[in-house]
């Protein structure tokens, strides 16, 4: 996906006879057989895993993972995105896109301990793109990792990070795009305050945001977006709301790209 200009390098009754007791007799005996074939189709079903719902499933996977080069980018990172009470204490947020990365391989931006984590689902493609919010003080990275992971795997992935709480660890923070000529210029690892990773699984996508100051200031205890968003925290990234930044445009973004895979695979009528 190429950036959108070089600044963003990136829906009568009749009456009822008498009923005779011999067919009435004979009409239950039918229900009786009609309902045990049934039952017993649908026990066969579940018993052996046969369901009409992943076949589909995977085509909706198939659409989804092939979004990334098929549709604009505005639809998957907006110019702005509207937080409301997205904030903390419920605050509103507005942010601008102030730079677009073109698509990229997963090996050159993500960091190796993250990539080794999605190995096992494959990883295709990473979108990203930087915002700034409306005060200019702060910028964060929002990311699609494209994987080649079908809905098993997907779900494997969604219960390991769960499970393990990988989600927080800061060895596995997402990386940032920096900016040129921009307040992202020098928003690097080093500046990474607050993050957040969510795996999906309604289609082979991870959805990733990392945030910082846009001062550049170094960050030397940054925070996932969870911890940071804690009521009462008083760490800087929570302090400054990096959390809900972060929180707030992955979510917003993640919103975006479920509604245009569920435009992209509805049957045509």
């Amino acid at each position: 996906m190429p950036p959108e200009t070089p600044a963003e390098t990136t829906t009568r009754l009749r009456p009822v006879p008498a009923r005779h007791p011999v067919r009435v007799a004979a009409a239950a005996a039918c229900v009786v057989l009609g309902l045990g074939l049934i039952g017993g189709a649908a026990t066969g079903s579940w018993l052996t895993g046969d369901s009409a719902a992943e076949p589909a499933a995977r085509d909706e996977y198939a659409t989804a993972r092939a979004l990334w080069h098929s549709v604009p980018v505005d639809s998957i990172f907006p110019r702005t995105l509207s937080g409301d009470g997205a904030g903390p204490g419920g605050a509103d947020r507005e942010w601008t896109r102030i730079g677009v990365a073109p698509d990229s391989g997963c090996a050159t931006v993500l960091d190796p301990r993250l990539l080794d984590v999605l190995r096992r689902t494959g990883c295709a493609r990473v979108l990203r793109a930087t915002y700034a919010d409306a005060t200019s003080s702060s910028v964060t990275t929002v990311g699609l990792v494209f994987t080649q992971g079908d809905p098993a795997a997907m779900y494997a992935l969604r219960t390991r990070f769960r499970q393990e709480r990988l989600a927080e660890r800061a060895g596995l923070m997402p990386r940032t795009f920096p900016v040129e000529g921009t307040l992202a210029a020098g928003f690097g690892d080093a500046q990474r305050a607050s993050w957040t990773v969510n795996v999906l699984t309604d289609a082979p996508v991870v959805v990733y945001a990392v945030s910082g100051f846009a001062d550049g200031r170094a960050v030397t205890a940054p925070q996932p977006a969870g911890k940071a968003m804690v009521a009462g925290a008083t760490t800087a990234p929570a302090q400054a709301g990096l959390g809900h930044e972060a929180k707030g445009i992955a979510d917003r973004v993640e919103r975006g790209l479920r509604k245009t895979v569920d435009v992209a695979t509805v049957a045509p009528r």
